[in-house]
């Protein structure tokens, strides 16, 4: 018997072991893993002043791990779970189409939450679409990744209507999506990404005349509206050997009269309150907030570390995304914005839950406030 056992055992091993070499040969092998940079252009980053030995750096010293090892967190994310992980049933939902967006007015602010974080953010006239991951599956390996809660989306790619910019945070698969950029990148005017994200697009048949790569800092303008790359605390990579070989941002949308904030991922630091003094106060912070744990706690915030950063930002309202589409952190899944909810009314910071697909619209009466995911 015993030795039946370790046959037994060997063989299952030896599965596993076939399984996970075909698994990341094939992710390696996939278009969804993007492109790389060149190697003029990893020179250049070297100019950035957060790029060395050939990946980039944070501002503040960052471990993506603070719980254990690779194995141990990779080991309970498989095999541990959390009550309410996901929810019941398909979350409520506002469908929406190209028209329904498209009837507004220049000084008009409107913000439209489809799931995760990917939203669209009408301001100046203009349509700004923020990591816009617009697919049910997610990267080259869908029957292990997390799967989406509503098997339908509040809006396809097809339907958007025409878009004046996409800004991409990071390259990770629940920002920066293969299937949703082949989609809409006929209908985008320009990509604004962190540096070395070009190289993805470029290799999905974006034009590069329509991708620009933004440092911390940098700034374009648009007709009315100006865009800042700014900081955050984070990390990136699409495969294996790829870690931190692109950058991560945080976005400033400001018009004359108003100003809009995208944290991005990442976790809490000091970042917050420079941007808050330098383009701040702000209308409207959309906020990363969800799929958060202890063993990461350095990469991603906790709830109330969200609300703390939407006071250093000096932003009057709070807009929580990053959660209501993917399980990806041992927590219930409605966990962030309860949490989030009752800190913000213990500091009392305005926040609004939008339905997905319910648009904010800043100035026009009462926000959605509605507790739909309790």
């Amino acid at each position: 018997m015993r030795n039946y056992l370790k046959v037994t055992g060997r063989l299952a091993g030896s599965v596993v072991a076939l399984l996970l070499v075909a698994g990341v040969a094939f992710a390696n092998l996939s278009p969804e893993l993007g492109g790389k940079p060149t190697k003029a252009e990893r020179a250049a980053y070297a100019r950035s002043g957060h790029y060395q030995d050939g990946k980039f750096q944070n501002l503040v010293p960052t471990r993506q791990l603070t719980g254990g090892s690779m194995l141990s967190v990779f080991w309970k994310f498989l095999f541990s779970s959390a009550p309410n992980e996901a929810p019941a049933a398909p979350l409520p939902m506002q469908t929406l189409d190209s028209l329904s967006i498209t009837r507004k007015t220049a000084d008009m602010v409107r913000v439209t939450w489809f799931g995760h974080s990917a939203s669209l953010v009408e301001i100046a006239g203009k349509n700004i679409l923020l990591d816009p991951m617009l697919s049910v599956k997610m990267g080259p390996l869908p029957l292990v990744t997390p799967k989406r809660y509503n098997q339908e989306l509040v809006i396809t790619a097809e339907q958007l209507p025409p878009i004046d910019a996409v800004l991409i945070s990071h390259d990770h698969y629940d920002h920066l999506d293969y299937q949703t950029i082949r989609r809409l990148k006929d209908k985008v005017t320009r990509f604004y990404v962190p540096l070395g994200i070009g190289a993805h697009l470029r290799a999905w048949g974006v034009d590069s005349a329509r991708v620009r790569e933004l440092d911390w800092n940098d700034s374009v303008r648009l007709d009315g509206l100006t865009i800042v790359s700014t900081p955050a605390r984070h990390f990136s990579g699409r495969g294996l050997t790829n870690a931190n070989s692109t950058s991560w941002s945080s976005w400033v949308m400001k018009s004359a009269t108003k100003r809009v904030f995208y944290s991005g991922d990442g976790g809490y630091g000091p970042h917050f309150q420079t941007i808050g003094q330098q383009h701040g106060p702000f209308d409207v912070a959309l906020m990363e907030c969800g799929q958060y744990n202890e063993d990461w706690a350095e990469i991603h915030m906790m709830p109330e570390q969200t609300v703390r950063a939407t006071l250093d930002v000096r932003a009057r309202l709070l807009l929580p995304v990053h959660w209501g589409a993917f399980t990806e952190a041992r927590h219930a899944w409605n966990e962030p914005v309860r949490r989030a909810s009752a800190e913000a009314g213990r500091l009392l910071l305005p926040i609004t839950t939008p339905q997905l697909g319910q648009p904010v619209t800043l100035g026009a009466g009462a926000l959605p406030q509605e507790r739909w995911w309790q």
